[in-house]
């Protein structure tokens, strides 16, 4: 059977009791400068304020544009198989500093601050859905790069956001059956084509809404693979939120 429908709280904090009394301990430092947290986070003052909040955008693809729009010029001559994107932040300082710590060097202190701060954005903006995913849906890693990895940083973020906002998580929905080249070592049409038939569904029946939670947009060409694969398999909207968004070059 689909997940239950969720409820409509606006978001519990990512971390439990044991985190934040281990803050108490052990004062927060910012995990940008080293200078000390403010207002019991892992970054100082400064860095809060200089955070790219990516308020301005498309709705459709996460784009930054000059003011909030519907839809981009590209996503109106070519509607992309996502619904809408939830993209935090721009990539840019310092979120390009904490993500790539976060994904490539198990700096998972970095993970939840960004968890948490794609939670404070989320809530606000789940005020104002009309439906909310029955799902949540972190995009896999090949066993071969999780391996290596040690985790998975989509799940990293899903974990925490699906237990604030009580919705299901389903990690197993779907499979990285081909182990693609880093889209980060690739070009723009390389990026495109790399992730082509690298998923599959798990398995189980799926709800008709679900959003794919994953650390960052540059083309989309991940997560547009991922939607396809979902609405081939009935599900019937496929959002996806994400921590930041690459701006156009």
């Amino acid at each position: 059977m689909p997940p239950a429908p969720v409820n409509s709280n606006d978001g519990q904090p990512v971390d439990g009791w044991l985190a934040r009394f281990g803050r108490v301990l052990l004062p927060p430092r910012c995990q940008v400068c080293g200078q000390p947290g403010a207002q019991g986070r892992d970054l100082c003052a400064a860095c809060i304020d200089a955070l790219p909040w990516n308020h301005a955008c498309c709705e459709r693809c996460g784009l930054p544009t000059p003011e909030c729009v519907p839809a981009c010029g590209r996503c109106l001559r070519k509607p992309p198989p996502l619904e809408r994107v939830c993209a935090a932040f721009r990539y840019e300082f310092p979120v390009n500093q904490l993500l790539p710590r976060f994904k490539f060097h198990q700096d998972l202190a970095a993970g939840r601050e960004l968890a948490e701060a794609m939670r404070g954005m989320l809530a606000a903006d789940l005020a104002h859905s009309v439906s909310r995913p029955q799902a949540l849906i972190p995009v896999p890693l090949h066993p071969t790069r999780l391996r290596q990895r040690g985790y998975n940083q989509a799940m990293e973020l899903a974990r925490p956001l699906a237990r604030a906002f009580d919705i299901p998580l389903i990690p197993e929905a779907l499979r990285r059956i081909r182990d693609t080249a880093p889209q980060s070592d690739l070009g723009a049409l390389a990026r495109a084509r790399n992730p082509r038939g690298a998923f599959v569904v798990g398995g189980d029946e799926l709800p008709a809404h679900v959003a794919l939670v994953d650390d960052v947009m540059t083309t989309g060409a991940t997560l547009h693979a991922c939607a396809k694969v979902l609405r081939r398999a009935g599900v019937q909207r496929v959002e996806a939120w994400v921590v930041a968004r690459v701006p156009a070059r």
